[in-house]
């Protein structure tokens, strides 16, 4: 049999998977994305992972908007590549630097975005990543969605695909601002970074727990996926119990200071038991999303054909 392809962000959230590999037979092939959830979403879709952990929201925004496509085909019954949250990886949420070039004199804070004769420009991995939906979140905190008007917003979305070219983006100023996760922002937030240096002008929490699992429905209900969610468990009881030898491959193998490292220890929660989501988080997640103009007013009714596997409130 095929071992099981998992798609993961190759940042320091990734680590207890490393260490179920390293420490408990973790047969699994782990493919890396480093475009983020929304290129995961299109290849969970193609058939070519089955499993993959990435952002919250970008998991309920394409379940959402899938389940509200079938509704309107009146075809209830999952296609073979279609998938369902059926675990919860990270149960705190994540802090979103807001970032510009680190010359961009024009743009100093997040009020700066907000230019009544220009829309500002958002640099986004891809459409549908956490990158791309948190800036509609954005929006909305700073008032620039209003109610009457879907597409109401003060910025122009420009898909950039990868981290470095969205840094490069906001110095050229192709783009003027994106967002992605604090720490591994932090390490450009100086002068002499090297390529592109940024500067923060501001930050957003995900209003929900930052990090789920997804699984084929074709792996649902079968061993394989008991076993890929038990493995992961052990990974993250190891990386719990052993925090310095998580310093040590974050700093080592995915170019973060050891500092830095040992600072996001302090601010992350993973789940003590990654089996099934609660439907009070998705619940949350779609009533933020419809605030925020990403979801329409019919989408995400269902939860039944968001999550894959129930964790008890």
């Amino acid at each position: 049999m095929a071992p099981t392809r998992i798609g993961f962000v190759p940042e320091h959230f990734s680590t207890p998977l490393h260490f179920a590999k390293k420490y408990f037979s973790f047969s699994a092939d782990l493919i890396p994305f480093p475009a983020g959830t929304g290129h995961m979403v299109s290849s969970l879709r193609s058939g070519q992972l089955d499993v993959a952990v990435g952002l919250t929201e970008g998991w309920v925004s394409a379940l959402a908007t899938q389940s509200q496509s079938q509704a309107d085909q009146d075809n209830s019954q999952p296609t073979n590549n279609e998938f369902r949250i059926v675990g919860t990886y990270v149960d705190s949420p994540l802090c979103w630097a807001i970032s510009t070039g680190y010359t961009r004199d024009d743009i100093v804070d997040v009020a700066d975005l907000d230019d009544p004769e220009e829309d500002a420009i958002m640099g986004v991995s891809r459409i549908g990543s956490g990158s791309h939906i948190m800036g509609f979140v954005l929006a909305d905190r700073e008032e620039w969605t209003h109610p009457d008007a879907i597409e109401d917003h003060d910025f122009v979305v420009f898909p950039l695909q990868n981290f470095e070219n969205l840094r490069k983006a906001v110095n050229d100023e192709t783009a003027d601002f994106f967002m992605w996760e604090y720490f591994t922002s932090k390490r450009y937030y100086a002068a002499d970074a090297s390529p592109h240096p940024i500067k923060q002008i501001g930050e957003i929490y995900s209003p929900w727990s930052s990090w789920k699992i997804v699984a084929s429905t074709q792996m649902i209900g079968k061993p394989e996926l008991d076993e890929v969610l038990e493995k992961v468990n052990l990974g993250i009881k190891h990386f719990k119990e052993h925090q310095e030898e998580a310093v040590e491959y974050i700093s080592s193998e995915l170019d973060y200071e050891k500092e830095d490292a040992r600072e996001w220890l302090k601010t992350v929660m993973f789940a003590d038991d990654v089996r099934g989501v609660k439907r009070a988080v998705v619940e949350k997640t779609v009533e933020v999303l419809r605030k925020a103009k990403v979801l329409k007013e019919e989408e995400g009714k269902d939860v039944e054909k968001i999550i894959g596997i129930m964790k008890n409130e």
